[in-house]
């Protein structure tokens, strides 16, 4: 009777585990993914960078006032530096970007199609301190920033030097970001997501005055709507689901939002958002994911325990 018990319970546990993993990737992989649109939404009634700024304070205090009552120790003036610098590249430098990018007219599924070139931009950057990509990485680069140079062409790209300026930098900002994340002093877990958000989107918000950033309107409901969303769903649950995958999960499958993200924004763009692609872009974003395929098996049989890339969250 107590083994039966016992294994009753391990396999309602087993069954819970896998319903907790099973919503933390559909947080991932549909959330993340919805973001774009959001962010599309969003700076039609705000700033790009104000709007971001407010998003990410928010975000981020809350998550820090969370974690300091559940009893996580207070950061020091190290660690709060570090997390600025990190910030500063990803809140600003990444999705602060994205949104000016949207803001100018670049679709949110073009968007998500640019933005998953980041592996690729990150083993570039691995390079500079002390690891350059193996063959097979080689290939992956090669492959995926062909992609890019097509994706280039497409018709919200073509001639607007901007646009394709700034969805260039936005990637290769959070993947500078994301290898730096990795060689300074950072609270662990969650601690220096919320951190991070927190000092990033101070720097938004200061940039965004500096630059001259106001509302010209009172924001309408499906602004505020886009920021809710986005504060809420876009980066305190997904963020949160993320943290529960990298450990209880293999790396791998916990970092996979990379390959779905983009046909999750493609889509939604497409059908909701009314967006139209041309053939540049439908040729674009599978040599874009193919060659960060290849460059994610390449670095999974070069390394024993590869370490989770920070995720690029809009």
């Amino acid at each position: 009777m107590q083994r039966f018990t016992a294994d009753r319970g391990s396999f309602y546990m087993t069954a819970r585990n896998r319903w907790l993993i099973g919503l933390a990737l559909f947080a991932v992989y549909v959330i993340w993914g919805s973001t774009y649109l959001a962010l599309r939404y969003l700076v039609e009634e705000f700033p790009p960078f104000i709007g971001n700024g407010i998003r990410f304070v928010v975000a981020g205090s809350a998550m820090f006032w969370y974690l300091r009552r559940r009893g996580a120790p207070a950061p020091t003036r190290r660690e709060w530096w570090s997390a600025a610098q990190i910030g500063a590249l990803l809140m600003m430098g990444g999705v602060g970007v994205v949104a000016l990018a949207e803001a100018r007219g670049v679709g949110s599924g073009l968007a998500a199609t640019a933005v998953a070139a980041m592996p690729l931009w990150a083993a570039l950057w691995s390079g500079l301190f002390g690891r350059w990509p193996n063959r097979l990485e080689w290939l992956g680069l090669a492959i995926g920033l062909t992609g890019v140079v097509i994706l280039s062409q497409e018709g919200d790209f073509a001639g607007n030097a901007l646009g394709i300026t700034l969805m260039i930098v936005a990637p290769i900002s959070w993947a500078f970001g994301s290898v730096w994340s990795q060689r300074i002093s950072l609270p662990p877990g969650a601690m220096a997501t919320a951190m991070e958000m927190a000092t990033g989107g101070v720097i938004l918000l200061v940039v965004g005055l500096v630059r001259g950033e106001r509302f010209e309107a009172f924001p309408d409901f499906s602004g505020w709507l886009a920021l809710v969303y986005l504060i809420t769903l876009g980066s305190i649950v997904a963020f949160s689901a993320y943290m529960y995958l990298l450990g209880a999960v293999r790396p791998a499958l916990a970092t996979s939002y990379a390959y779905v993200n983009p046909v999750v924004a493609v889509l939604l763009g497409v059908t909701i958002g009314s967006e139209v692609l041309s053939g540049q872009a439908v040729i674009a974003l599978p040599l874009i994911l193919g060659g960060v395929a290849l460059v994610a098996v390449a670095k999974d049989r070069v390394e024993a325990q590869p370490l989770s890339p920070v995720p690029q969250e809009t």
